[in-house]
């Protein structure tokens, strides 16, 4: 198309220059799509997620106020569609809450950047770039947090990029990518309303104090990336912690009796099999066994006797194991203490925390509780202000678990301290640096993505897992059901990970670095302090910039 008519059809807005607005963003959710592990591409393609962004912000440069929520819902539906597709496999309603969810939190965003766009001039982009940065934070933190597709996620397998995360969390990488989009989106934007009298190469010179300052920092990131991989790459770890973890792929959509006393014997069978190997410990998955030990021990006669037997059989199995055991296992407690454990209709009178327990020297030394659960699917507290919503959910048969609060350490007796975020806890930066704030030395991610069927969705999920031993500088072990079962090492590797959906056990030398002989990383000390700046300046920046709109007006209504 001709630059004039360009011209014409954004400058003289019809139901043309609305289709054509809308194939941008289409495009722009597509290429942010196969930026991260996708069907095209297991490791998806990185560099896209530089680019990726810039119809996005080009589309809200050209559009008028009233449509950018539209096109906010339909950015966020239509990436989350594409790039969480795999969300069908756990109930038909996930594939249309979560991208609705993010649709949503666009609907918001795009006016607030639109109206930053309109009440700012010439370093307006830097603007928006505080309160996109800022949007990628609440993303994570409010009641439907859901960090997947956040934008430096995309980076993982960049390391030399990623390494400053150690100091400002994934937030830094979030501003620097996106900044240099908003900016050429922009431009692209004027360039479509005929705005533009000068090429980009005369833009960049109107720039040009802008765009050294730019290159600077990328390149100091750059330099610092490359420096602190070399330091720890060649850092001599306090200890080796020898971990076995298995595998035993197990479908998540079977239950009963008779599917947790076979995976138990595979779980068993591949435990006794890497213990020949001689590890320091062993670990298993994500509620790999079933039935709560906890509520067995408590409320034996709650229970039918075959259910029972297996507890005693796997509880036995861990006291006698020679070395220390880890597993997921639910922890059932009594839900009304006024009632007792089964009721007349044979129904429970129990809730569960998903919990991991820890077998070391003949007994179970100690249980963490998971603390941040999966909304709408684990717990939704919204149950009086939103009772029909509530009781659809609790029709979908939804499982509501109790929430746990203690960043729990865990120690062997040979020193080595650990704790193990469950599920999606490690795509929270906060709680992993809590974890090692408390003395942690090791992460180990306990999950289960099983459920998914998707390899796509395991290497998603291990992919945010890279960002967690940077920012903290402590390995990360995976211990999954079926995949990616890997360890993570202090700059960002993803080492000998196992295939997805095999059974089997892998061997881990796992390096341990103490945090009183290594210290702590200033993200580990003060964890979102960038996202929280941000938040501040967002806030400010939307108070001064209506303010001056504000004034503005008065002044051309006075003139």
């Amino acid at each position: 198309m001709e630059r004039q008519s360009l011209v014409d059809l954004y400058s003289h807005r019809t139901l043309r220059t609305i289709c054509s607005e809308v194939l941008l963003i289409l495009c722009s959710t597509i290429v942010m799509a196969l930026a991260f592990p996708s069907a095209v591409s297991m490791n998806g393609l990185s560099l896209l997620a530089f680019v990726g962004l810039i119809p996005m912000f080009a589309v809200i440069h050209t559009t008028r106020l009233r449509l950018t929520p539209l096109y906010g819902f339909l950015w966020g539906l239509l990436f989350y569609l594409i790039f969480n597709y795999w969300l069908k496999s756990f109930h038909p309603l996930a594939i249309l809450i979560a991208p609705c969810i993010k649709g949503a939190e666009l609907l918001l965003l795009f006016p607030l950047l639109k109206l930053i766009d309109t009440w700012f001039k010439k370093r307006r982009y830097i603007a928006m770039a505080i309160l996109y940065v800022s949007y990628t934070y609440f993303q994570a933190h409010w009641f439907a947090g859901y960090p997947y597709g956040m934008l430096g996620y995309a980076t993982y397998n960049l390391l030399p990029f990623i390494q400053i995360t150690s100091i400002t969390g994934i937030w830094g990488i979030n501003f620097l990518m996106v900044i240099p989009q908003i900016w050429l989106g922009l431009y692209v934007g004027d360039y479509l309303l005929g705005n533009v009298k000068t090429s980009l190469k005369e833009q960049v010179k109107a720039y040009k104090i802008d765009v050294i300052v730019f290159l600077c920092i990328f390149i100091a990131n750059l330099i610092f990336g490359f420096i602190f991989m070399h330091v720890w790459e060649n850092k001599t770890p306090d200890k080796q912690w020898k971990v076995a973890t298995i595998q035993h792929s197990a479908d998540t959509w079977k239950g009963g009796y008779l599917t947790y006393k076979r995976n138990f014997n595979n779980l068993r069978m591949y435990s006794l099999q890497a213990i020949e190997e001689n590890p320091d410990i062993v670990l298993w998955s994500e509620t790999a066994f079933v039935p709560s030990v906890a509520w067995h021990e408590n409320y034996p006669s709650a229970s039918d006797s075959d259910t029972d037997e297996l507890v005693k059989e796997f509880v036995d199995f861990g006291k006698d194991l020679p070395v220390p055991l880890v597993t997921g296992n639910p922890d059932g407690v009594i839900d009304d203490p006024s009632k007792p454990a089964i009721a007349a209709d044979g129904s429970w009178n129990r809730q569960d925390y998903n919990s991991v327990i820890f077998f070391e020297n003949g007994k179970i030394k100690n249980t963490y509780r998971k603390q941040h659960l999966v909304p709408f699917t684990e717990y939704f507290p919204y149950e009086k202000q939103l009772p029909l919503f509530y009781n659809f959910l609790k029709a979908k048969d939804f499982h509501w678990w109790l929430q746990g609060s203690d960043p729990v350490v865990f120690q062997t007796d040979n020193g080595v301290k650990f704790s193990t975020p469950i599920c999606f806890e490690d795509v929270f930066g906060e709680l992993s640096a809590n974890f090692v704030k408390n003395g942690a030395n090791v992460l180990v991610n306990l999950t289960n993505d099983g459920w998914s069927r998707s390899t796509v969705a395991e290497e998603q999920h291990a992919a945010i897992a890279v960002f967690r031993s940077i920012e903290n500088r402590k390995a990360t072990v995976r211990s999954t059901n079926s995949g990616i079962t890997c360890m993570i090492d202090t700059v960002g590797h993803i080492i000998d990970p196992m295939e997805a959906f095999q059974a089997g056990w892998h061997i881990y030398d796992v390096p341990v670095y103490e945090s009183s002989t290594n210290g702590m990383t200033f993200f580990t000390l003060h964890d979102n302090w960038l996202a929280q700046i941000c938040n501040v300046a967002s806030l400010a920046l939307l108070i001064v910039g209506a303010f001056l709109q504000f004034m503005r007006k008065r002044t051309k209504e006075k003139g």
